[in-house]
């Protein structure tokens, strides 16, 4: 969720006087961080994944499925061990913004041994047992992007029912009540009042509806002349999903840069992959993803900023949400795709480079910083901007885009870091996992093959469209760079010979953390404009993840060939070939995506009248077998296939991490 402050959270009155206070320290941390570390050498690859989870309640007197609100006095209890040992445990929980969500993590990052994608999903595994272990008989753990009746009457336990006359409220929402925001931080009401305050009404957040023979119009709270519209009108409704994420820390900031850039094209290609979400408010909609939904969930831009008034107001018309595709590579050799305009604070860009950042890194800057902080705690407001870094993060922290470029923390062994945020939370521990460890493995086939997966920034934000239409995965085609194999000229400093083939680091000796953005701001886009447009073409899911005959290789046979050349375990390689062969499948269209198996469970109910309305019977029978799916009970070929029955562990055994430490050792 981001940073997580302590203190007195002020009013929207108090925040907005000190928007530009928080700007201007913020501004100042960042170039005294960077200056800091901008020449930092030599860390080594770790990563982890956050998944996401929802805790619910079933009745089954009644044949009912309900959110439970006991996120707080869960994360009270799974936090006891980590405050006993903060270094020994297998599991770090964190709150989200529902008071039905809890976020778990590895206890510690996974690092640069291919030994540890066999540890993944066992740790994964380990993460939910530890969970139900706290909880009632009827109660349950999910991995699952969004609850189906979210917003529906009666969908919490305890009952809550929303306020929206209440001057208190800080959602005033007609369907999400106050209750259901984790009320063990301020921050998740703050930002939930703060969005709303500064935009000047409720945000509104649209969904066509899946039309069926029996769909009645308009739907029950449809928006004015939009009668085939599912209205969602809370922070709650997009906040209040699950997400699987990834973060990675680089060797230094250019690999994170080049990271930055090169997964980008990504994202909308492992969200339509990942696509599970099409059922919101009780409605089957034509969207099988969360990412527009949490956009319009905090899109906090005025009238002014939204285009629909003249600027009088306010400085900057803005085209996004604060949450969001990202709008600009970060390397000198991606600028020349930067083809859609970014809107930039320039004064405070001026004050980048005056203070020695360069170009692209100083335009990414005074993009974030278009916006206003919308969470201050009183206690953060002074802070000493050689030590701190709390101001810039309250932005960085709030611009949730697609991926993240994160500076080291002040005083932390921790390095620079690249965070994939796209991909939708998976029914059962084998999917995450194996999503986690194909992202991973990616990063390495990325900088040991020296591949270009950079495509025009706008078509990027147009495979973000598609990406969440209803089965994108089997039925849309996506722009996808033709040729990836850089040029000569794009090399980065990587040679097939860097590769450690006991491991996953990736040397970096011939490349430092200087770049000349300066020489290619100068060039600008001209040389791309005046290419012709051959290097891009559409292709589908298939055909990236597969490959075209004499065209395309397919990213899953580059890792196999990645693979080859490196030592890896017996149970190990039989871990990620499964992986491989599911993610294959799942692209191919032959499995199901989670999105596409959710929509046959209601199409194909008993219960389901063909009105495009998900029942309390119908979302507690799919639950129910969701439930059964984590458990390994029930297998669902059309979801899973046949076999994904991994060798994945709790450890990496010590004959292994003996052995490949001696081979590090001796080289």
């Amino acid at each position: 969720m981001g940073l997580l402050s302590e203190g007195s959270p002020l009013s929207w009155e108090e925040t907005k006087a000190l928007a530009e206070h928080v700007r201007e320290h913020g501004v100042q941390q960042f170039i005294n961080l960077y200056h800091r570390l901008k020449d930092r050498q030599g860390d080594v690859l770790k990563w982890g994944d956050e998944v996401e989870y929802i805790i619910v309640k079933f009745d089954d007197q009644q044949k009912v499925a309900r959110v439970s609100l006991k996120a707080r006095e869960l994360l009270a209890e799974l936090n006891e061990k980590e405050h006993a040992d903060p270094t020994g445990v297998k599991s770090l929980w964190r709150p989200e913004y529902g008071a039905y969500m809890i976020e778990g993590t590895p206890g510690k990052p996974f690092g640069g041994l291919l030994a540890h994608f066999n540890v993944v999903e066992a740790n994964m595994r380990y993460r939910r047992e530890e969970v139900t272990e706290l909880l009632e008989p009827d109660e349950c753990v999910m991995s699952i992007t969004n609850f189906p009746r979210l917003g529906c009457k009666q969908f919490t336990h305890p009952i809550c029912n929303p306020s929206p006359e209440d001057v208190s409220s800080a959602a005033r929402s007609l369907y999400f009540p106050d209750e259901a925001i984790y009320p063990g931080h301020p921050r998740f009401k703050t930002l939930t009042r703060n969005i709303r305050m500064r935009r000047g009404e409720k945000v509104a957040i649209k969904l066509k509806v899946y039309k069926d023979v029996n769909t009645k119009l308009p739907v029950e709270g449809s928006p004015p002349n939009e009668p085939d519209v599912v209205l969602l009108d809370a922070m709650g409704f997009g906040m209040g999903c699950c997400c699987l994420q990834l973060t990675f820390q680089a060797c230094n900031i250019t690999e994170a840069r080049t990271l930055y850039d090169q997964l980008a094209p990504l994202c909308p290609i492992m969200l339509a992959l990942t696509a599970a979400s099409p059922i919101y408010r009780g409605y089957l909609t034509e969207s099988d993803c969360r990412w527009n939904v949490i956009s319009s969930s905090v899109d906090c831009r005025t009238p002014e900023e939204r285009g629909l008034k003249p600027l009088e107001e306010n400085k900057f018309r803005i085209a996004k949400s604060r949450y969001d595709s990202i709008d600009l590579y970060l390397s000198p050799e991606s600028e020349k795709y930067n083809d859609v305009p970014v809107v930039y604070d320039d004064k405070i860009y001026q004050r980048l480079r005056d203070g020695g950042i360069d170009h692209l890194l100083a335009q990414h800057v005074a993009h974030l910083f278009i916006r206003d902080t919308v969470s201050l705690f009183s206690e953060k407001v002074h802070q000493n901007d050689e030590e701190d870094s709390d101001h810039f993060e309250n932005i960085q922290s709030t611009n949730w885009q697609t991926m993240r470029f994160k500076p080291p923390p002040p005083n932390s062994s921790i390095g620079w870091r690249v965070e994939f945020r796209p991909c939708e939370a998976q029914i059962s521990d084998f999917e995450n996992a194996a999503f986690v460890c194909f992202v991973v493995l990616l990063t390495r086939v990325i900088l040991s093959y020296q591949l270009n997966f950079l495509v025009p920034i706008s078509k990027v934000d147009e495979n973000m469209q598609t990406a969440q239409k209803r089965d994108a995965c089997r039925t849309e085609r996506f722009w996808f760079r033709k040729n990836i194999r850089k040029t000569p000229n794009q090399s980065n400093g990587y040679t097939m010979n860097d590769v450690d083939p006991n491991g996953l680091h990736v040397t970096n000796e011939t490349t430092n953390g200087d770049v000349d953005t300066d020489k290619a701001h100068a060039m600008g886009t001209n040389g791309y404009a005046n290419r012709q447009e051959t290097e891009f073409e559409l292709m589908t899911i298939g055909e990236i993840f597969n490959g075209k005959p004499d065209t395309f290789p397919g990213l899953v046979p580059l890792i196999r060939r990645y693979l080859q050349s490196m030592e890896v375990d017996t149970d190990t390689h039989c871990t990620i070939e499964q992986y491989l062969r599911f993610i294959q499948k799942r692209a191919s269209g032959d499995l199901f995506t989670t999105a596409t198996w959710l929509r046959e469970q209601v199409l194909n109910h008993s219960d389901y009248k063909k009105d495009s309305l998900v029942s309390d019977l119908i979302s507690y029978d799919i639950l129910k077998k969701i439930e059964q799916i984590q458990l390994g009970k029930v297998n669902e070929p059309t979801l899973l296939g046949q076999c994904n029955r991994t060798k994945t562990k709790d450890v990496i055994p010590p004959a292994i991490q003996k052995h490949l430490n001696g081979c590090c050792e001796s080289k």
